[in-house]
């Protein structure tokens, strides 16, 4: 069994850890709060995160990064990708072996553009770099911890990367497909966030199925239109990380961004729904970056440039409902392949 760390300890790194834990590896976790720390080495939960989650006895919790990662044959990066940055520099100072790194974060840094495994190799020294293999495709956490049926791929520019992190996670609830395209993995992933917030705010509005439905599959040709921009496989997009975890994720109740979509809908603003909620809500930073990516790469992505305004310039609800349903004519097929060649 290997010795894993997993850093970053909210409701989808606890799941990540669980799941490593139930597999008999060698797992801690890192959390940066002492009580967060306390709960999981002595109440064995996370109630924070996962309410009902009862978590194995031979996961443990430590707040100091160093005896987090010390021996570690792989560490699971499970932070936030706005605190990506810092983590991986203060790794930078501790790690001492190369190492295989295994992200599980679904976001695009804002201005920078980078992907999450981009920001790893541009910060970490190439020394302490084994391989680097990204995790992604529907699997709500609050599910995972539950052991219901789970499907996910991991994708890294190494095959035998990728099958170590098979072999690492797989069992007989979570199931795990290898793939080679990285660059579609980690688009579709981040990108299903800022769709999701979209499909949030449809419900949120009362628009109806009709709408909802549209947007999710107009949606998944603007994640393909950027992708495959961007050096990705189109059909990663009709997989698990793409049209998987768009449905997942624009469809549940425990998705983060369709509840932030929703409150918008339903007239909140978006302080308050961050205030309240206090997680971290990856497709609001997704959406600046991806309308970035799509003026750079010169690609139509009318729902991210709609949600790109409602969020960022302050135009309504109805002005972007408005926006979408009035452009020029176009015919499907052909608009779904606009620019990606």
């Amino acid at each position: 069994m290997a010795k894993v760390a997993v850093l970053g300890a909210g409701s989808w790194g606890t799941a990540i850890a669980f799941v490593l834990a139930n597999n008999d590896h060698d797992t801690v976790i890192w959390a940066r709060r002492e009580e967060q720390v306390a709960e999981i080495n002595e109440q064995h939960t996370n109630a924070r995160y996962l309410k009902e989650a009862q978590l194995p006895h031979n996961l443990r919790a430590t707040s100091h990064l160093k005896e987090a990662v010390d021996g570690a044959d792989a560490i699971v990066l499970a932070v936030p990708t706005k605190a990506m940055r810092a983590i991986l520099a203060d790794l930078n100072t501790i790690v001492a072996k190369p190492t295989k790194w295994i992200h599980v974060s679904k976001g695009i840094e804002p201005d920078s553009l980078l992907r999450v495994s981009e920001v790893i190799e541009e910060v970490l020294r190439p020394e302490l770099i084994e391989s680097i293999v990204a995790l992604s495709g529907p699997s709500h956490a609050e599910e995972v911890v539950e052991k219901k049926p789970t499907t996910v791929a991991v994708a890294s520019h190494s095959l035998e990367a990728a099958q170590y992190a098979q072999d690492l996670f797989m069992n007989e609830a979570f199931r795990v497909y290898t793939n080679d395209d990285i660059v579609g993995v980690e688009i579709g992933g981040s990108l299903k966030n800022v769709i999701a917030l979209a499909a949030g705010i449809t419900d949120g509005m009362e628009q109806g199925d009709n709408a909802k439905a549209a947007l999710i599959t107009r949606g998944l040709a603007e994640m393909t239109r950027l992708g495959v921009k961007m050096g990705a496989n189109p059909l990663t997009f009709s997989g698990l990380a793409g049209l998987g975890d768009l449905i997942v994720t624009c469809t549940s109740v425990h998705s983060r961004n369709w509840k932030t979509g929703y409150a918008l809908g339903q007239g909140q603003t978006l302080d308050q729904i961050e205030r309240e909620m206090g997680m971290v809500i990856e497709g609001v930073r997704t959406a600046k970056a991806t309308y970035q990516l799509s003026k750079l790469h010169d690609v139509s992505m009318p729902i991210t440039e709609v949600l790109y305004a409602i969020l960022f310039e302050g135009i309504t609800l109805d002005k972007g409902v408005q926006s979408l349903m009035g452009r020029m004519k176009k015919q499907e097929v052909t608009d779904i392949f606009d620019d990606m060649f």
